[in-house]
């Protein structure tokens, strides 16, 4: 059997890096002035704070994405693939990295953050380049790694949310978005390359409820990502398993075991 083996161009990989990294390197020592823009809907009014952090964040994400198209293009069998599903996790991660380098002082704590970064960057840019070809000998190590990259991440994103005090029009389509990417993206990697457009939504739906019923209790914010997260792979864990076609008596196992360990993390947290 022919050996597949393919790794980025290491030029591309490190300027992408680099750039990132000296980004958010850079922020500390510049200051902004904040701003407030103001968003009027058929009479209803948000507002929204603007910070320079924040606008950093941001164009890194854009960064991120951009440089993953840049990256996988040099991907030998790429051939007539679409890369758009390769830009989300990199700008995910690159985003959620900035989280905690825009709230700590640049001490030494600080700097085992940025290093830490900068690894799980690189991680996750490996993974998608390995991923663009479905008979890598590597794709079923960084499928399994990018799903897992891809959960934590949404679980951040609900603390997060959760943490600002976010109203629930804002929680909701954030959540119920991050979700249906997730779960599509996940059955994609599972399934070798096949899209489940229809379980994707149908899980956004679901997830969604429970993060309405959710919104109302007195929770804390690792309580309500845990809760959140529970169905969330539990569901995407069934979907994969009936679409592999798995015996019905077990597909049942993981998805359940995993729901309860979550939310039995959350009972105890709490």
């Amino acid at each position: 059997m022919e050996e597949r083996q393919h790794l980025p161009d290491v030029n591309r990989l490190s300027i992408l890096v680099s750039t990132i990294l000296l980004a958010y390197a850079l922020t500390p020592f510049v200051r902004l002035p904040e701003r407030e823009l103001t968003l009027r809907i058929f009479g209803a009014v948000f507002d929204f704070q603007v910070n320079f952090n924040t606008s950093i964040s941001i164009l890194v994400a854009a960064l991120a994405a951009t440089g993953t198209e840049w990256l996988v293009r040099g991907h030998p069998y790429l051939g007539e693939q679409n890369t758009v599903q390769h830009w989300l996790l990199p700008a995910l991660t690159a985003w959620v990295i900035g989280v905690p380098l825009n709230t700590l002082a640049v001490d030494l704590q600080w700097w085992a953050v940025f290093a830490l970064g900068g690894v799980l960057l690189v991680l996750v840019f490996l993974a998608e380049y390995i991923v663009v070809d479905l008979s890598d000998d590597f794709y079923a190590p960084a499928s399994v790694g990018l799903t897992a990259v891809s959960f934590a991440l949404y679980l951040f994103l609900a603390i997060s949310v959760r943490a600002g005090g976010q109203r629930l029009y804002i929680q909701f389509p954030a959540l119920v978005l991050a979700v249906g990417l997730v779960s599509l993206r996940s059955l994609y990697l599972r399934l070798g390359g096949r899209w489940c457009v229809v379980w994707a939504v149908g899980i956004a739906i679901v997830v969604g409820q429970f993060a309405i019923g959710f919104h109302y209790w007195p929770l804390s914010p690792l309580e309500f990502g845990l809760l959140v997260l529970g169905p969330a792979y539990a569901l995407t864990s069934l979907a994969g398993a009936l679409e592999e076609g798995r015996p019905l008596p077990t597909i049942w196992i993981e998805p359940v075991i995993m729901l309860a360990a979550m939310w039995g993390l959350a009972g105890l947290v709490g």
